[in-house]
């Protein structure tokens, strides 16, 4: 099985030339950075940030992730009387480095997404241009199915060029939307902590508001 797949994939590389092998490298760089980003995102507590709502300091604590270690910190300094100012001035930087974990990598899968259909269509121009080159090296004698199997050749390079850049941009759509789900979490979170109670308030105060006729 494997040596079939290896197999296959050495006949593509000597049909589609380096342009090939350089996409067949991008989306080996592409699956592994995805791998990694799942990684962190597990490391991080980022499926699970929604769960930390309502949990106090000792449950925090017990917490994996930038998130959970912020709040917990965040609460033990405002029961020790810490403004929710000073706090707040504290934890945005804290958070923010987090999620700068959490989006490092993504620039080079977007740069992946972006490149490798550009890095496809090169590869096809200069097949078309060996295509048409032998077609006229051969003169009189010109045989149309030369240029026709120097096309579909070509072709190959673009039909790779998608294939690397289709999944690349899906995951990189994904991963920031889980990012920015995470983001807004935290700050509802923070807002919580700093200002307990506030939330809950203001939905109560805009639910005694009287509804126009």
């Amino acid at each position: 099985m494997i040596g079939q797949a290896v197999t296959a994939i050495a006949a593509l590389v000597d049909l589609g030339g380096p342009v090939v092998a350089i996409l067949l490298c991008a989306s080996v760089l592409a699956v592994a950075l995805s791998i990694y980003k799942l990684w962190t995102f597990q490391a991080e507590g980022v499926w699970r940030s929604a769960a930390l709502q309502g949990l106090g300091g000792d449950a925090l604590a017990a917490k994996r992730g930038f998130l959970a270690a912020t709040l917990h910190a965040c609460i033990r300094a405002r029961d020790a009387g810490v403004a929710a100012d000073d706090l707040r001035e504290r934890a945005i930087p804290r958070l923010e480095t987090g999620f700068g974990r959490l989006s490092a990598g993504l620039r080079l899968l977007d740069l992946i997404a972006q490149v490798a259909p550009l890095l496809g269509l090169f590869g096809t121009v200069l097949g078309m241009i060996s295509a048409f080159r032998a077609l006229q090296e051969s003169g009189a004698s010109a045989d149309p199915t030369i240029l026709a199997g120097g096309i579909w050749v070509a072709l190959v390079t673009t039909a790779a060029g998608l294939v690397v850049a289709m999944p690349a941009s899906m995951a990189l759509s994904w991963f920031d939307s889980k990012i920015e789900a995470h983001r807004r979490i935290a700050d509802e979170l923070l807002e919580e902590v700093l200002n307990p109670g506030l939330l809950d308030h203001g939905a109560d105060a805009s639910e005694r508001v009287p509804h126009a006729a």
